[in-house]
């Protein structure tokens, strides 16, 4: 496919634009991480609900590749061998959606931010990570959020590659914000001094997305 390829306006899409002009799914009962596992507004599912944007990108670990670039003092661009070939991690997390399913004890293994980091070494003047991915959908995050503890860029889900459908080869995992934060086919990271809302953060969904703090859409 075109890496360039505009996603398309899905009626999914269509749809949850819809939902973030007209606030729904908010309960206005704000949560705490160490009150309560299971944020406000949301509910358990036992499965893996699948959502995208219409476009499922078929990229094998051959074809794969990452460039990581910006505000940063050694870009880097690896292939999947160079990847896989870094300090490897096992993380197990919640993951919570914006269109309120959560799943509890995800266990995922990849290389975390935080090794990221350390082999990119962001800037001084750093601030802020735009994702990008092979389906032409971005997110933003404060380098804060992106370098959280718990944060990986993940290969395998329960002990087996993600699927191609879950965003395999290689998604972003940040579990402590809304689940379209964490990129599925991840093909870009670049730095940035500023901040660039991405596609849904430009659709009325909101810049930061703290599940406890039913951070859903843009207050504006």
């Amino acid at each position: 496919m075109d890496d360039n390829k505009t996603p398309s306006e899905s009626k999914l899409t269509q749809t949850k634009q819809r939902w973030a002009r007209e606030g729904r799914f908010l309960t206005g009962r704000p949560a705490r991480p160490d009150e309560q596992r299971l944020p406000p507004g949301q509910h358990l599912t036992q499965d893996w609900p699948v959502l995208d944007l219409g476009i499922t990108p078929n990229i094998s670990r051959e074809r794969w590749r990452l460039d990581v670039y910006g505000a940063v003092e050694t870009p880097l661009f690896w292939d999947f061998a160079q990847f896989s070939a870094q300090p490897q991690s096992t993380f197990i997390s919640d993951i919570h959606c914006v269109t309120t399913w959560s799943r509890y004890d995800n266990q995922w293994e990849g290389l975390s931010t935080r090794a990221l980091l350390d082999a990119c070494r962001p800037k001084p003047d750093a601030r802020f990570v735009v994702l990008q991915s092979h389906d032409g959908y971005d997110t933003n995050l404060s380098l804060e959020d992106f370098a959280s503890e718990d944060a990986l860029l993940a290969h395998s889900w329960q002990g087996a590659p993600i699927e191609r459908d879950h965003g395999g080869p290689v998604r972003v995992i940040v579990p402590h914000l809304y689940f379209w934060k964490s990129a599925k086919w991840l093909q870009r990271i670049e730095f940035r001094t500023d901040d660039k809302p991405g596609y849904w953060e430009v659709r009325g969904y909101h810049n930061r997305g703290d599940p406890w703090e039913e951070q859903r859409y843009s207050e504006d």
